[in-house]
């Protein structure tokens, strides 16, 4: 058992926050109250006073780079490094070498992640070796535990084929997961077409590139029913978009990286390769319309894309270093930083697009605080100075390295276990 005494507990599920106690037995929570002591001599009790009680962080979007590409991440190292940002429950992507187009490569990493100490579920593919030509046996991955669908890293064109995958997943009730990035209009991916590309004397990514798809998919998702996300939403017209489909019905979702909503395309003149990533980081703009689309609903969730690279290979020239931030160990203090440090957003509202609306979008017993309900928190230090650098994760490919932040994860529970591992 495991009594946490003395914090201000936020449940963004609810609305509940106050001061209380939780106790908890095995992987479930016991009892919410106040002055609770524990029940004998065995349990663990924790002192959370001055410190923010939450539900575990659930994040949607991460690349554990197992199977195939070790040397970046794997699955343990990457659940390392969630725990450290405070979540609790991720969603791999399937874009692995081989791919999760298969069930034994979907047993494979669910296993794995069963061995982290944290839940680690995983998506599968839309089509087969994300060729964007033929469909998965989306039922047969349905069965053995697939948390949704993707092909994440790649757009998917073939308007038919999108719809039937649309159909599918609708009778299967699971969600599709859209990376929205026309390849037809982008001359060298990863910077925006603007001041940014004209600096490098590139082509760049312009933001048509994103609009297209995503207008295409909303409609796709209201004729078919199908629970969609829009991912790495990164312009303002994409925002809007989204905004006026949700006014329409269906089952619409779409999310934020934490990247979007701090930077600009001037990071990526100030960083290079350490801030090239795709969808890339486009103007203030977008940035802003992003943050209102957090605040107002548009956009559900908050996921950091964690993108793992080796630091050989972000050395590269920028237009040979592959794309991509990590964010599982940053994503919580920027979000604590620039938006309510900035008066954006309450941290009630950031915990429930950290946590509750990311569990709901996948059907997740996660991301509130309730007896009976699963004993998934985390102890946050919302005042604490952090300052990003010694990673639990394999790779540092990240602009925000010694930068000065507030909000640190002072403890991650996770089925009822704390996590022992160094925190940031």
């Amino acid at each position: 058992m495991l009594l946490i005494q003395n914090g201000y507990m936020i449940d963004p599920k609810s609305g509940r926050e106050g001061k209380y106690d939780i106790l908890t037995k095995g992987d479930r929570i016991l009892k919410i109250g106040r002055n609770l002591s524990a029940p004998d001599d065995k349990c663990q009790v924790i002192d959370a006073e001055g410190l923010l009680v939450a539900p575990g962080l659930v994040d949607v979007h991460v690349h554990f780079r197992d199977p195939g590409f070790p040397e970046k991440e794997d699955i343990y190292t990457g659940a390392a490094a969630a725990a450290r940002g405070g979540f609790t429950t991720v969603v791999m992507m399937a874009n692995t070498k081989p791919p999760i187009d298969n069930p034994d490569t979907l047993k494979y990493v669910l296993e794995k992640g069963r061995e982290t100490g944290i839940h680690v579920l995983a998506c599968a593919n839309v089509t087969m070796g994300m060729g964007g030509k033929e469909l998965t046996p989306m039922e047969e991955l349905a069965r053995l535990g697939a948390a949704g669908f993707t092909d994440d890293g790649v757009p998917l064109l073939d308007e038919a084929l999108v719809r039937r995958a649309m159909e599918r997943a609708a009778q299967l009730d699971l969600p599709l997961s859209f990376h929205e990035e026309d390849p037809g209009l982008i001359a060298n991916n990863g910077i925006h077409r603007g001041k940014a590309s004209e600096y490098f004397g590139i082509g760049g990514s312009p933001r048509e590139a994103e609009i297209g798809l995503v207008e295409r998919d909303l409609q796709l998702a209201l004729e078919t029913g199908a629970s969609i996300n829009i991912q790495h939403i990164s312009t303002k017209e994409a925002v809007e978009l989204v905004r006026q489909a949700k006014k329409k019905g269906g089952n619409i979702h779409a999310e934020a990286s934490p990247h979007h909503f701090t930077l600009t395309e001037e990071a990526a003149i100030r960083y290079g390769t350490m801030a090239k990533t795709n969808p890339p980081l486009r103007e203030e703009e977008d940035r802003l319309a992003i943050i209102r689309g957090l605040a107002d609903g548009t956009i559900d969730m908050i996921a950091t894309d964690h993108a793992p690279h080796t630091q050989e290979e972000k050395a590269k020239p920028l237009t040979e270093a592959p794309s991509g931030i990590i964010g599982l160990e940053t994503a919580l203090p920027l979000a604590i930083t620039k938006l309510a440090g900035e008066g954006y957003l309450t941290m009630c509202r950031i915990l429930r697009l950290m946590s509750t609306n990311p569990a709901d979008f996948y059907h997740l017993d996660a991301g509130y605080l309730a007896e009976g309900g699963p004993a998934d928190m985390i102890l946050i230090d919302t005042a604490a100075e952090v300052i990003p650098g010694d990673y639990a994760s394999k790779s540092s490919n990240t602009p925000f390295t010694g930068q000065r932040l507030r909000g640190r994860v002072v403890k991650t529970i996770a089925g009822g276990r704390v996590n022992e591992r160094k925190i940031l």
